[in-house]
């Protein structure tokens, strides 16, 4: 077992052990996680599990049949505002991230290989408790199709409700746990 330290130096960072895989035994490669503090750039290991180069989702592109109907939609049931910019372009903007809109059959280029409508999954995280988003969503005549239910984010334990965009994407809308 090599010790190693995963982040940058300056950092608060998760100190773990890489643990090598048994070829008879598909367990854990890390485990043992200490709490955060800061390391110095003499205690980084090169390869092993180095930090993420990514930092956050700016925007998502949602390919749909109707823009107009998927604008309602988000702006209604889940108070997200539309953005008009570019040449015809619509995002939807919530946060510090946004949905670009595209038009099913007038996609921009570059795209997804088959831009499809419905085909999305998403999960947003809301700002308000879970039954302030559900009286919300029945003002807008949105039906609940699950939930609250126990889930488990990027960030940990969550509870989340499912329902269905104009294109039939599935809406997941989450609170964090306590």
């Amino acid at each position: 077992m090599a010790g190693s330290i995963h982040g940058t130096a300056g950092q608060e960072v998760c100190e773990r052990r890489c643990v090598k895989r048994d070829d008879e035994n598909d367990g854990p490669e890390v485990a043992d996680c200490r709490p955060l503090r800061r390391v110095t750039p003499e205690e980084l290991v090169p390869g092993c599990h180095p930090p993420a180069l990514i930092d956050r989702l700016d925007h998502l592109v949602l390919t749909v049949a109707d823009i107009e109907a998927t604008v309602r939609f988000y702006e209604c049931a889940l108070k997200m505002r539309r953005e008009d910019f570019g040449a015809g372009r619509v995002a939807l903007r919530f946060g510090e991230q946004k949905l670009n809109l595209h038009e099913a059959g007038r996609e921009l280029d570059p795209k997804a290989r088959h831009p499809t409508p419905g085909s999305a999954d998403l999960c947003f995280i809301a700002t308000v408790p879970l039954k302030t988003v559900k009286a919300a969503l029945a003002r807008a005549d949105v039906t609940v199709e699950e939930g609250p239910v126990p889930r488990t984010g990027a960030l940990g334990p969550m509870h989340s409700m499912y329902v269905r965009d104009p294109d039939d994407n599935l809406v997941e809308i989450s609170v964090y746990d306590a």
